[in-house]
């Protein structure tokens, strides 16, 4: 007899018959649902004594009531690197391990974060639309360029690494700040966030969520990243506060911001809307083909090594 397992994250077609041939599946995507969580929740009440797995993300989690809720339930996985919301403490209390997806979508994460920053210093979107109105170059001031210049990067794990690797393809000197020192990577370490962006000209947001994190981009951060610098955001909403874009943009105190995730998804930032200096995508960074398929393939290789009595290959601690 299969396990009985409950997904809370949105998987094609194709991935619902990869892991239904390892699982029960009880299929009850929370997305775009906020507050609600309606169908997670009502499976939950009705078949809760037998689910043994959930697969979920970092955004939807797991909380304390549902886990609590589910006594048969021996192990959480997260689709992507993200778990900031899985009650954690819960789990533990309970014995009951955690894993992520970690390792499956750096690459396009970090393909995003250049392709942002590029379209925002270039002014992409800007020039796009207006060549679509009769706009010429002579009309214009000269946008920088970005190679040679000075990147910092705030959070140096796997993605933030990716990153550093191809702004070096770019002759971009490299500054980080992270929860642990890399000295063996070569990059210049600061102290602080603050630091860091006085001294970077483009400032990479890739740490991860959660409190200790929350609106670590503020007003004294942004007015260290100063006129000529740039703001990019591939982590998580929650590590810039919005309104303290706004009002730098608003007030011509940084260049641009770039942001692949904001406070209060899926509602489109309002704050942000007016500017087009401010290069807005839909949390999307992490998803392609080949990243969506990877992570699928790492639950079934976590949830297999579980019920096999091996160590997992990406536990969160």
């Amino acid at each position: 007899m299969k396990p009985l397992l409950l997904v809370l994250v949105y998987l094609s077609e194709e991935h619902r018959a990869l892991v239904a041939e390892r699982f029960d599946m009880i299929y009850a995507p929370n997305e775009n649902l906020g507050a609600d969580r309606s169908n997670g929740a009502a499976q939950i009440a009705a078949r809760g004594q037998d689910i043994r797995v959930v697969l979920t993300n970092g955004t939807n989690g797991l909380l304390a009531e549902e886990i609590a809720a589910l006594p048969a339930l021996e192990l959480i996985c997260t689709v992507g690197v993200g778990y900031e919301n899985v009650n954690l403490r819960a789990a533990r209390a309970r014995g009951i391990p955690v894993c992520n997806a970690a390792g499956t979508n750096d690459a396009a994460v970090a393909d995003h974060a250049m392709a942002i920053l590029l379209a925002a210093v270039r002014r992409v979107p800007f020039l796009n639309s207006g060549v679509r109105h009769g706009l010429w170059r002579d009309d214009i001031p000269r946008p920088p360029h970005v190679s040679g210049r000075k990147m910092g990067i705030f959070g140096l794990g796997a993605i933030g690494k990716q990153v550093a690797r191809r702004a070096s393809g770019f002759d971009m000197e490299i500054g980080y700040h992270s929860r642990t020192r890399r000295d063996e990577t070569g990059y210049r370490w600061f102290d602080d966030i603050v630091g860091l962006a006085r001294w970077c000209d483009f400032l990479v947001i890739a740490a991860p969520g959660g409190k200790d994190t929350y609106h670590v981009v503020n007003r004294e951060v942004l007015d260290a990243l100063g006129p000529q610098g740039v703001l990019v955001n591939v982590a998580r909403g929650t590590l810039v506060d919005t309104q303290a874009v706004a009002d730098a943009l608003g007030e011509q105190r940084i260049w641009a911001a770039a942001l692949d995730c904001y406070e209060n998804e899926p509602t489109p930032p309002a704050a942000l809307l007016g500017f087009e200096n401010a290069v807005l995508t839909p949390h999307i960074g992490g998803i392609s083909p080949q990243a969506i398929h990877a992570s699928v393939v790492r639950f079934l290789e976590n949830a297999e090594r579980h019920f096999a009595g091996q160590p997992l290959l990406t536990p969160v601690s």
